[in-house]
């Protein structure tokens, strides 16, 4: 087994490390506290060619790998969670799904300018009452009189980076199989098109400068030609693009994480009590010790799991694994970063009860931890 990167790999690992720490640690703060939407460096992420890694570069990628974008996520969600968030949901959820099911007509017209960076990609698929039962949609699609258009009617809830996309993919319910089984398709919706409404931002406990909105969809037509891959296998489709989108939650836990515990590592190094650093301490040691091993572990299983989908190979469970065990981990290192930080870890002028309130959507978006438990006993074959 090779555990080493290519030459590209870790040229684009390089790469982002840098940019991440000149462009987007510095904001970080400032964007947590505000809510502001980081727009100007996804814009300088657009010209360096990230929001395309791991798309050819006739679509307007840079032609990459899956393993390379995971590297990228790691690396911006290790120095702000919010942009990390919002990162990988315009490369995995957004844009994805046009290259995996897309025509090569819709390639060129959606898929290209989301690579180039010049606009984010949007997934719509969590409704008030289908999160994590996600074919629970309500959401329907109708195809009118004439047969040119589909109207589509309902609401989309945790949507992300919609205020700043031209397009976003909405799942809905489009009639139902010979089976009599409803049939959930996908469809690509321009949001300037009449009748979609873009609801203002949420308030929340953290990733808090990563766009969240809800949609509504009041008699939004779109044209026939706009239904994305087969409209018969559309829940098949998302449930795919939900795959690899763990992947990249899994990265982005593995950067926040590490940012927790490379805060606590140094802070035990500078704290002193009862005449010595802390970390000389074996409580404090232990908590270290686990951090490490847990975050290796978790990034380990991320890796794993690019690898398997780069080769073509079946990588669900390699995904639910990670996701589950990476997001758990982040939320451990998180939570005793700030112990070791006593009373400092509470106050906000040190960053690691940022990382804490950042990482605990990581348990919850992109599946739940109970959801990814599910998905991994199917896998092994648990009855049902």
């Amino acid at each position: 087994m090779d555990f080493s990167f290519t030459k590209e790999q870790q040229m684009i690992r390089d790469m982002v490390k840098e940019f991440a720490e000149k462009e987007v640690a510095p904001k970080a703060e400032e964007v947590d506290r505000t809510g502001r939407f980081p727009i100007e460096s996804f814009e300088k992420m657009g010209e360096l060619g990230l929001l395309g890694i791991p798309f050819p570069e006739k679509y307007g990628g840079s032609g990459g790998d899956t393993l390379s974008y995971i590297l990228a996520v790691e690396e911006i969600g290790k120095a702000c969670g919010s942009t990390g968030l919002s990162y990988a949901a315009a490369v995995s959820l957004g844009a994805s799904p046009l290259y995996y099911f897309g025509t090569e007509e819709q390639k060129q017209e959606h898929l290209i300018p989301l690579a180039k960076g010049e606009s984010l990609g949007a997934f719509g698929l969590t409704e008030p009452n289908a999160g994590s039962d996600a074919g629970g949609t309500r959401t329907k699609a109708v195809l009118d009189e004439d047969g040119s258009h589909y109207v589509i009617n309902g609401e989309k809830c945790w949507i992300t980076n919609t205020s700043f996309a031209r397009t976003v993919i909405v799942t809905a319910l489009n009639g139902v199989d010979e089976r009599g089984k409803k049939k959930i398709s996908a469809f690509i919706v321009p949001t300037d098109t009449k009748g979609l409404t873009i609801r203002s931002e949420y308030e929340k406990m953290g990733v808090r400068g990563s766009n969240t909105t809800e949609l509504v969809l009041e008699d939004v037509r779109v044209p026939k030609e706009n239904i994305l891959g087969d409209p018969e296998k559309g829940f098949g489709q998302f449930l795919y693009t939900l795959d690899g989108g763990r992947i990249s939650i899994a990265a982005l836990a593995v950067g926040v994480g590490r940012a927790a515990y490379e805060a606590a590592l140094a802070y035990s190094k500078e704290r002193k009590q009862f005449g010595k650093h802390i970390g000389s301490f074996q409580a404090i040691q232990f908590k270290l010790a686990d951090m490490a091993m847990e975050l290796e572990l978790a990034q380990n299983m991320v890796y794993k799991a690019a690898w398997l989908k780069d080769e073509g190979k079946a990588f669900k469970k390699e995904a639910a694994f990670a996701k589950l065990f990476a997001s758990e981990a982040a939320m451990r290192a998180c939570n005793q970063a700030i112990q070791i930080h006593g009373g400092y870890g509470y106050m906000r002028e040190y960053h690691v009860e940022r990382y804490l309130r950042d990482a605990k959507l990581l348990e919850i978006g992109e599946g739940t931890s109970e959801i990814q438990r599910m998905v991994i006993a199917r896998e092994i074959g648990c009855p049902r």
